[in-house]
């Protein structure tokens, strides 16, 4: 028989990445959700011109400021990860449009098993007042496409509120020293919105355990989103089909030479959805040789 003392689990230690770019009016609510118990807060800060980061240490002394090396949301949430210390990593965008105070049954999904619980805007108990029907659109068309690839069943693609064990950060294979790409706008692919895709997708080809957790996601509190539904999509499907040959590549190289091959191998598309979205792909590297749109300087990550 276990005794009480024996079976007792002390709760993980959750670090909360808070990745932010002129996010001062929105601070406060999101760190008045934050649990009461949680073990450290970081903020990657993206060169804000406004008072992030005073406001930040104002509201919580013991917060860890960590700057980006790069710039890009994927680049700030990748700082933040290196940085942590925590059994649990906590993703949390700084605009308000998640809440914090649903971190506890996200670590409850860790503690039952899990190796990621990842939050979905769809599945009963979600919501979204947030999403448009176009977005909503796009993201059931993105999903489906990366459970065609890798055999999974998520119900939400883009939705940046997740919560992982930190001892899978290896698998996420998120690089924070590279140089810059030769594109001129400072980021390499992965540094920009489409971090959630490229999460998702390795973790599905590193056969991590995932377990969906309903959320809800709130409009933005202050300021104006930087995310451009058009191109960000069109940049997530492009991360969808380099990671795909590369999953596969990695696959067939493993088993030919006799090595454990990783647990989930990129599948096979039929060939008329390949060729189609080999043809958007083509579209996303016309649009990404544009010159960048302007910034407008109180937009935030998102």
């Amino acid at each position: 028989m276990v005794s009480q003392a024996s079976s007792y689990m002390p709760s993980p230690r959750i670090s909360v990445v808070v990745p932010t770019r002129n996010e001062a009016r929105n601070l406060p609510y999101v760190f008045s959700r934050l649990p009461a118990d949680v073990h450290e807060v970081i903020l990657v800060d993206g060169d804000s011109v406004d008072d992030t980061v005073a406001v930040a240490r104002q509201l919580r002394p013991d917060i860890r400021i960590v700057p980006q090396t790069r710039c890009g949301k994927g680049n700030a949430l990748a700082c933040g990860f290196q940085a942590a210390t925590g059994d649990v990593i906590a993703m949390v965008d700084a605009d308000g449009s998640a809440d914090p105070a649903e971190i506890p049954r996200f670590v409850h999904a860790l503690v039952n098993g899990a190796d990621f619980a990842k939050g979905t805007r769809f599945a009963p108990g979600g919501g979204s007042r947030d999403i448009t029907r176009f977005r909503k659109f796009g993201n059931d068309l993105l999903v489906t496409m990366v459970n065609l690839c890798y055999g999974t069943h998520y119900s939400d693609l883009c939705y940046g509120f997740n919560v992982f064990w930190r001892k899978h950060v290896p698998v996420l294979h998120l690089d924070t020293a590279s140089p810059p790409s030769r594109r001129g706008d400072g980021r390499l692919w992965g540094d920009g919105f489409e971090i959630e895709t490229l999460i998702h997708v390795r973790v599905a080809e590193g056969g991590l355990l995932v377990t969906e957790v309903p959320s809800f996601e709130h409009p933005r509190l202050h300021g104006v989103s930087n995310l451009a539904d058009f191109s960000d999509g069109l940049r997530v499907l492009g991360t969808i089909l380099i990671e795909r040959t590369g999953a596969r590549r990695r696959y067939f190289h493993r088993r030919a030479s006799g090595t454990r091959t990783v647990p989930v191998p990129a599948r096979r598309l039929p060939r008329a959805v390949t060729i189609l979205a080999r043809a958007l792909y083509i579209l996303l590297y016309s649009v990404e040789q544009t010159p960048p749109r302007a910034r407008h300087p109180a937009r935030g990550h998102r």
